[in-house]
C-alpha cells in the first residue's frame, strides 16, 4: 500500500503555469516563420519579394496538415528500430484525451504536439532562402511535403523521440541545432547543387532590396527564438528554461558584435545586413548548446559562431554554389559550431550532469556530438538531393530563364510587392487628361511629373 501511495504521489499532474507558458512559447515559435519570411523577403530583389514571402508562408499550411495526419506520430510515437516512431492514437490527433499529459511532464499532449508542430513548420521554410529567385512554387510546395515526411519527421525522432538513436546515444541538442538547422542547411546545399545557379550569379548585382525589412525579420526571429529555446525544456520548474533564455540573449549579442568586428576588419564597414545575419548566426549556434553552457560559455559560442559564419558566407563565391541568402553559411555552419562546442563548454550543471572538455569531462561528449552532427548532415544531404533530383527531372523545379529574368513574382503569383501606379504616376496617370498650364508653370509640372514617374 505504501508503495502504491508513493507511486501516486510521484505521478505528474497538470500544471496550469507550465501549460500557459508552453502555449505562449508555441505562439512565439509560430511567429518565427513570418519573421523568417520578412528576413528573407528583404534580402532578395524587388521582383522576387512575394515569392520569397510565400515560400516560407506556405509551410504553415502544408506542414500543419501533415503533422496532424501522421507527422506527430512518426516523430514522437513509439520507437521502431531507433529510426522512426508510430502511435495510432496520434494519427489525426484523434486518440488523445484533452487532459492527457505528455510523457512524464505537466503539460497536455496537445500542447507538446502544437509546440513541436511549429518547429516542423519552420525547418523546411529555412531551406527556401537558398533557392531564391528560381524555383517553381508548385514544385517547392511538393518538395516541402516530401521533405517533411521523409527527412524532418524521422530526424526529429532520432534527436528528441524516446528510442531515437541520437537520443539514446546521448547527443545533446536542446532545441534544434541538428534536427532543425543542420538538417535544413544540409538540405539547402543539396538542392542548390541539383538546380544550379541563378541567372547572372557573380555577374549581376543581387543586393537586398529592403534592409529595413531584413532588420524587422531579424527582430521577429530574435523575439520568437526565446519561445523556441526556453520552451524546449517544457516548463521551468528547475530553472533550466531560464538559463536557456539568458543564454539565448547573451550568445546572440556576442555574435552580432563578433560579426560586425570581422566585417569592419575584412570589408571596412559595419552593415545592417551584417548585424542581422550575426544575430541569426548566434541564435542558431546557441540553440543546441544553451541548456548546457554558462552565460560566459554562451558568449564564447556566440562570438565563435559570429566570426566563422561571417567567413563561411563567402565560400559560395569561392566554390561556385549559389546559396542565395546564406542558408548554408549561417544555418548549417552555425548549427555545426553550436552542436560541437557543447563538447567543450558543457558545464555539467545545466540540463544534465555531462561536462565538456573545458570542465573536466574529456572528449567523450564531443565524439557523441560529432556522431549526431554528421549523421543528420549526411542523411539530410543525400535524401534531400535525391528528392530534388527526382522533382527536377519530372515536373521541373526551376522556372524558365526568361521568367526568372523578368521576375518570379509576376510569373508564379501574378502580383508585385510594390505598386506605385495608384500614387499619381505611371499607368494610372495616363488615363487622366493633362491639366492646362501656362508657360510659367510648365517647367515645374514636367519636373514634378518626372519625379513621380521615377
Amino acid at each position: 500500500m505504501a508503495a502504491a501511495i508513493t507511486l501516486a504521489a510521484d505521478e505528474p499532474t497538470l500544471s496550469a503555469a507550465n501549460t500557459g507558458f508552453m502555449l505562449i512559447c508555441s505562439a512565439l515559435v509560430m511567429l518565427m516563420t513570418p519573421g523568417l519570411a520578412f528576413f528573407y523577403g528583404g534580402m532578395v530583389r524587388v521582383k522576387s519579394t512575394l515569392n520569397m514571402l510565400m515560400m516560407s508562408f506556405i509551410s504553415l499550411g502544408i506542414v500543419t496538415v501533415l503533422w496532424v495526419l501522421y507527422g506527430f506520430s512518426l516523430a514522437f510515437g513509439t520507437d521502431s528500430g531507433s529510426l522512426i516512431g508510430w502511435n495510432s492514437d496520434y494519427v489525426g490527433l484523434s486518440g488523445i484525451g484533452i487532459t492527457e499529459l505528455w510523457d512524464g511532464y505537466t503539460i497536455p499532449v496537445y500542447v507538446f504536439a502544437v509546440f513541436q508542430l511549429m518547429f516542423a513548420v519552420l525547418t523546411p521554410a529555412l531551406i527556401s532562402g537558398a533557392l531564391a529567385d528560381r524555383v517553381k512554387f508548385t514544385a517547392w510546395a511538393l518538395f516541402i511535403a516530401l521533405w517533411a515526411t521523409i527527412v524532418y519527421f524521422p530526424v526529429a525522432h532520432w534527436v528528441w523521440g524516446a528510442g531515437g538513436w541520437a537520443f539514446e546515444l546521448g547527443v545533446i541538442d536542446f532545441a534544434g541545432g541538428t534536427a532543425v538547422h543542420i538538417n535544413a542547411g544540409a538540405a539547402a546545399l543539396a538542392v542548390i547543387l541539383v538546380i544550379g545557379k541563378r541567372v547572372g550569379f557573380k555577374k549581376d548585382p543581387m543586393r537586398p532590396h529592403s534592409l529595413p525589412l531584413v532588420m524587422l525579420g531579424a527582430a521577429l526571429l530574435w523575439f520568437g527564438w526565446f519561445g523556441f529555446n526556453a520552451g524546449s525544456w517544457l516548463g521551468n520548474d528547475d530553472g533550466v528554461g531560464a538559463l536557456m533564455f539568458v543564454n539565448t540573449q547573451v550568445a546572440t549579442g556576442a555574435a552580432v558584435l563578433a560579426w560586425l568586428v570581422y566585417e569592419k576588419i575584412r570589408h571596412g564597414a559595419f552593415t545592417t545586413l551584417g548585424a542581422a545575419s550575426g544575430a541569426v548566426a548566434g541564435l542558431v549556434a546557441i540553440t543546441p548548446a544553451g541548456g548546457s553552457v554558462s552565460p560566459l560559455g554562451a558568449i564564447a559560442v556566440g562570438a565563435i559562431a559570429g566570426v566563422l559564419c561571417a567567413m563561411a558566407v563567402g565560400l559560395k563565391y569561392k566554390f561556385g554554389y549559389d546559396d542565395s541568402l546564406d542558408v548554408v553559411g549561417v544555418h548549417l555552419v552555425g548549427g555545426v559550431i553550436g552542436s560541437l562546442l557543447v563538447g567543450f563548454f558543457a558545464t555539467g550543471g545545466g540540463q544534465s550532469d555531462v561536462a565538456g572538455l573545458f570542465y573536466g569531462g574529456g572528449l567523450d561528449q564531443f565524439w557523441k556530438q560529432c556522431a549526431g552532427v554528421f549523421g543528420v548532415l549526411a542523411y539530410s544531404f543525400v535524401v534531400s538531393g535525391l528528392l530534388a533530383f527526382l522533382l527536377h527531372k519530372t515536373i521541373g523545379m526551376r522556372v524558365d530563364e526568361d521568367d526568372e529574368i523578368s521576375g518570379i513574382d509576376q510569373v508564379e503569383h501574378a502580383e508585385t510587392a510594390y505598386d506605385f501606379s495608384g500614387a499619381g504616376g505611371g499607368a494610372a496617370r495616363t488615363t487622366v487628361p493633362a491639366p492646362a498650364v501656362d508657360a510659367g508653370t510648365k517647367g515645374e509640372t514636367k519636373a514634378e511629373s518626372k519625379k513621380v514617374d521615377a
